[in-house]
């Protein structure tokens, strides 16, 4: 499993995708509403940053700043990590855990293909079924 490529464990979904002058409450909500963890930081198409729902609680919401007015370039975590597409996934999950992230861009050619994830190494029916969990969580608290 850990010598496959990442291209075939990243993210299933479309990746998350913001600007750096959005602000922090209108990505959140869109983190919320997406079920993820990251959001990629594009300028023309061109990976600037990443913004984390770490980095939101640690850097917006726990220094009590004002989600409406901090932008994404505030808090995000410029120039972040790579990897590409056809490096194991062992190695990207070699590098999250040495540095102490759980998202990892994957870039093609300079080009943003998509993200990969700590949670891409669980195996695809424990992924699904803790994906189910989250979805029924979320439900029974918005009731």
């Amino acid at each position: 499993m850990f010598d496959i490529p990442i291209k075939q464990a990243m993210e299933r979904r479309k990746v998350l995708k913001t600007a750096p002058d959005t602000p922090i409450l209108k990505v959140a909500k869109l983190m919320a509403k997406r079920n993820a963890g990251a959001a990629m930081v594009l300028v023309e198409d061109r990976l600037v940053g990443i913004v984390t729902e770490r980095d939101i609680v640690f850097r917006v919401v726990a220094p009590r700043r004002d989600p409406t007015t901090t932008l994404v370039s505030e808090v995000m975590t410029p120039n972040p990590r790579t990897i590409g597409p056809n490096q194991p996934l062992g190695q990207a999950l070699l590098i999250m855990h040495d540095n102490g992230f759980r998202h990892l861009p994957v870039l093609e050619s300079g080009r943003l293909v998509g993200v990969v994830s700590a949670r891409s190494a669980m195996d695809p029916d424990l992924e699904e079924f803790s994906v189910e969990a989250n979805r029924r969580e979320r439900y029974s608290v918005a009731q």
